[in-house]
């Protein structure tokens, strides 16, 4: 009968860290011809492919800038795969209430609107607009430029409320999921 070993620890019960072992660990290395790092990152070898590549995070960013999703597919087919794919699995469209749009759909607050107005906007500006209109009102209106104007100094916190008001606006629309 074998008589049981001692081993290296010395009694004490965790000299090595818990989930330790010997055995080497597997580790894949990036797919890119000439690169050893580890490649974590799958990326699909074509559309709707269950194959893929694995990159380390370094050429999956270049994989991904230049993946083009309709290559080879003409312009109508490639609008008809856009127009199909754009449908969730049950097969119903998602409104248009719930991403950000231009007016008229229901994207843009009332208080939106009326920001929009007071800074002499179209309904559909973008936030640039936003930004170059608001900078042109407070060179005619802030204070400093127009001391002791009661009138001038009114406009001016309008409008800085308006810009307020679309600022945060744009900042939820960066933050939607989707």
């Amino acid at each position: 009968m074998a008589r049981a070993r001692r081993s290296n620890d010395w009694g004490f019960p965790r000299w090595r860290g818990y989930e330790e072992g010997r055995e080497a660990e597997a580790v894949r290395l990036c797919d890119r011809v000439g690169c050893d790092k580890k490649g974590d990152c799958p990326a699909p070898k074509s559309p709707n492919s269950p194959e893929r590549w694995y990159f380390c995070a370094e050429h999956a960013a270049e994989y991904n800038r230049n993946w083009d999703y309709f290559a080879g597919l003409s312009k109508e087919e490639a609008a008809k795969r856009a127009k199909e794919e754009r449908r969730d699995s049950s097969g119903y469209q998602e409104s248009a209430h719930y991403a950000w749009a231009g007016p008229g759909d229901g994207s843009r607050s009332r208080d939106e609107m009326h920001a929009l107005e007071l800074l002499g906007l179209e309904a559909d500006a973008d936030f640039d607009a936003v930004k170059k209109a608001w900078r042109d009102l407070a060179k005619r209106t802030h204070p400093d430029v127009k001391p002791g104007d009661a009138e001038a100094a009114a406009e001016f916190q309008a409008g800085q409320a308006a810009f307020d008001v679309l600022k945060a606006a744009e900042e939820r629309k960066q933050w939607q999921p989707g």
